[in-house]
């Protein structure tokens, strides 16, 4: 019994040192495999090979873009608050009992407008009661009058004493500031009276109504009837570094600068207006400075106490050569671009950058159109290597515009942050690339 088991342990070893070989011996008729395919395939699988691993491929394929010279607006962006131009708390002049509201909640509405209406009864009694009260002055006023006629004849001849004709003089001047007294009187009750009728102030869009018809109102109630918003024109409120206000002022002093409006989403332009003041001083605390521009807002697209994108044009670049930004190379000599010659050979061309964003560069010096600079495949590229154009479709590329650059980041509320590079607008299609 005893003796069976080392040989049955044996046998098990035995097996387990088999399988370990056979799997081995797998692996490695693997590896033969590969080899023997990797060296010895077909010419094209090595020449993908060779390509893949920075061997020679022919042509390099890339993408180019044609300089043009256009007209280039410059601007200089901030984040901007919406504000009404105008805003008033549509409050009672009067106390009395609101017997009528006469507009809806949202409604635009004209200055003059009645917006709402309160009980008249005790202000059409007060104002009968001053009509009455200067009737009644004046009936003693013109008997005064008289009085001093008949009077001034007897003092004439020295019928009466004189004092007594200059005491009447006297009554009817009396009489006559009284009569001038109701007057004002009857004035104070037409304008009181006047107040129970609620009018709009200025042109606007009103809001949730404050009080319902049917409550007391009163002259000191700070919440009012309704709010008045005036959309149309409306106002923007926006920062800019206080390295930027020099520029800034220059242009301002030319004449009006034009604000665009832009959504918060992309680059669209939803209102345009115009600069209407820059604050006198700078805040401090934040190293900025504020504007207020005003826009037309017909079509309603800015609301009050919206944050919007706003970009200022300072000033316009004439006819000056343009590029793509992703054609622009930077070395230890400086930036260069690859241009692309009537043979498609590339060459370095080194280049002065005049102004830069995102998606498009001003060259002032370095390249003219309609000079050919490649804007993608610089990995295998270098001088006077070949190229290939590519454009998807085996054509070579038309120049397109130079297209609109996205806002640049700009550090807010820090007095020595640095502004970011004047945003360069699209200018007028360029003529297409030679073939």
């Amino acid at each position: 019994m005893h003796g069976e088991l080392p040989k049955q342990l044996w046998a098990r070893t035995t097996t387990r040192r088999k399988r370990r070989v056979f799997i081995i011996g797998l692996i490695v008729i693997a590896l033969v495999a590969a080899l023997v395919y990797y060296f010895t395939g077909s010419t094209e699988q090595q020449q993908r090979t060779r390509g893949r691993f920075g061997g020679d491929s022919g042509p390099v394929p890339v993408l180019v873009a044609a300089a043009v010279k256009a007209d280039v607006p410059v601007y200089l962006d901030g984040v901007g608050t919406t504000k009404a131009l105008n805003t008033v708390t549509v409050r009672s002049q009067v106390d009395g009992k609101l017997i009528e509201v006469d507009f809806k909640e949202g409604q635009d509405v004209k200055r003059g407008d009645i917006l709402a209406r309160i009980d008249p009864t005790t202000f059409k009694a007060a104002l009968d009661q001053a009509v009455a009260k200067k009737a009644q002055d004046q009936a003693l006023l013109a008997n005064a009058k008289n009085d001093l006629a008949r009077y001034e004849q007897l003092a004439a001849t020295n019928a009466i004493n004189r004092q007594q004709a200059d005491t009447q003089k006297s009554l009817v001047a009396q009489y006559t500031a009284q009569v001038d007294a109701d007057q004002g009187a009857i004035e104070n009750a037409q304008a009181m009276l006047a107040y129970t009728t609620i009018r709009a102030p200025l042109d606007g869009r009103t809001g949730i109504r404050q009080v319902d018809e049917g409550n007391i109102v009163h002259a000191s109630d700070t919440t009012g009837v309704v709010v008045i918003t005036q959309l149309k024109p409306i106002s923007v409120f926006f920062n800019l570094p206080q390295q930027d206000i020099s520029q800034v002022n220059a242009a301002f002093t030319k004449g009006p600068l034009s604000v665009d409006a832009l959504r918060s989403d992309n680059d669209v332009v939803v209102d345009r207006g115009t600069l209407r003041v820059v604050d006198n001083q700078v805040d401090s605390t934040t190293g900025t400075v504020k504007l207020k521009a005003e826009f037309p807002n017909t079509e309603l697209q800015l609301w009050p106490g919206q944050f919007v994108n706003v970009r200022l044009l300072i000033d316009t670049l004439k006819q000056v050569v343009v590029i793509p930004t992703g054609a622009v190379q930077r070395g230890p000599t400086g930036t260069f671009v690859y241009v692309v010659k009537e043979d498609n050979a590339s060459t370095i061309r080194p280049i002065t950058v005049q102004k830069q964003d995102e998606n498009q560069t001003v060259v002032s010096k370095g390249l003219e159109p309609p000079e050919r600079v490649v804007t993608t495949g610089f990995a295998r590229l270098t001088d006077g290597a070949k190229v290939a154009i590519s454009t998807g479709d085996g054509t070579p590329p038309a120049a397109g515009p130079v297209r609109q650059r996205q806002r640049g980041d700009r550090k807010r509320g820090d007095g020595n942050a640095q502004p970011s590079a004047p945003a360069l607008p699209t200018p007028s299609a360029p003529p297409a690339a030679p073939q």
